[in-house]
């Protein structure tokens, strides 16, 4: 079981850094965060249903189905994607792994892979222990807990769309304000986690601007660095290191300080996170929009339209 954690763990990462690395080559520049979004609400969904279809086929068949229904899923995604994605040449500037290190030597960009950290692991920190939390403190049956969860996970899906819709042009401005709001709502279902209403409803705003900030997260990292797959591959790894940062510290968080412990650990790194913005902010011309860099080393392809993915489509819409 450990060892097959590891292998879907490696290939997951690789997955999403040549995915986001395809979307920019398929994408005008001008609506490239729109088409990660799209490309992010694939997580976000498979998220929302993932859970509820994974226990219910536990439940009814056992633990071992489930996993041969995830692999069948996984399967029917490889035919698709096999199917379905134009075949593209090799990009402008693209090069051996050496090549492709040279970005790594700017400071900047590590600053702002640690935003990613940071804002994954401010939520995930509470996110890990909703379960225990809306139980134990809030006082909700535990059979109302899936429920919760998919309207957390609905939250998700309409702030991941909303965030891909502004990602492009305020891409630092989104993530303060997410970032803000995070610690606002972390610190509010900390204070009011004992009352149901609040603490549903402030669960539903960190659904709203936490693991939405992807879009705006990885079009930061792309014009920091490039779009090639090694850099999204990377930053990927930092989204996985902010889970873990999250999830780990939370766990240590509730034995020092109870199950509000977590909700306050998280609301402390969105306000780290918010810190790693300033030399942004402080470059940005406050009169002026945040203008898109194009990106080098991915020319748009010649695409037919009748190979053009139809998420393509809507994006170039």
């Amino acid at each position: 079981m450990l060892m097959a954690r590891i292998v879907t763990g490696v290939a997951s990462q690789a997955f999403f850094g040549v995915a986001l690395s395809l979307c920019v080559q398929l994408a005008r520049p001008e609506v490239r965060g729109r088409a990660i979004a799209l490309v992010m609400n694939g997580l976000m969904l498979g998220t929302l249903l993932g859970l509820p279809l994974s226990t219910l086929v536990g439940e009814h068949f056992g633990w071992r189905m489930a996993f041969w229904v995830i692999s069948g899923i996984t399967v029917l995604a490889a035919l698709a994607t096999f199917a379905g994605i134009p075949r593209l040449g090799r990009a402008e500037g693209g090069g051996g792994v050496r090549q492709e290190l040279v970005v790594f030597r700017n400071p900047r960009l590590w600053l702002v892979l640690s935003t990613s950290t940071l804002i994954i692991g401010a939520t995930f920190s509470a996110f890990s222990y909703f379960h225990p939390i809306l139980t134990e403190v809030t006082g909700f049956a535990v059979g109302t807990i899936p429920l919760l969860l998919v309207g957390y996970g609905a939250a998700t899906v309409i702030g991941n769309t909303v965030v891909g819709r502004l990602a492009d042009r305020y891409t630092v401005g989104v993530q303060l304000v997410g970032l803000s709001l995070n610690f606002l709502f972390l610190a509010g279902f900390a204070v009011f986690a004992h009352l149901p209403v609040p603490a549903v409803a402030l669960m539903a705003g960190i659904g709203l601007v936490g693991v939405t900030m992807n879009p705006a997260m990885v079009t930061r990292v792309q014009r920091t660095g490039n779009a090639r797959p090694l850099v999204n591959t990377v930053h990927s790894s930092f989204i996985t290191l902010g889970v873990i940062v999250g999830s780990s510290g939370g766990g240590m968080a509730i034995n020092s300080f109870g199950l509000r412990g977590p909700l306050w650990l998280g609301a402390a790194l969105a306000v780290i996170g918010v810190g790693t913005l300033v030399p942004d902010l402080l470059r940005r011309s406050p009169a002026a929009p945040e203008p898109f860099a194009p990106v080098a080393d991915h020319p748009e392809p010649a695409i037919s339209a009748a190979s053009e993915p139809k998420a393509v489509c809507a994006a170039r819409s």
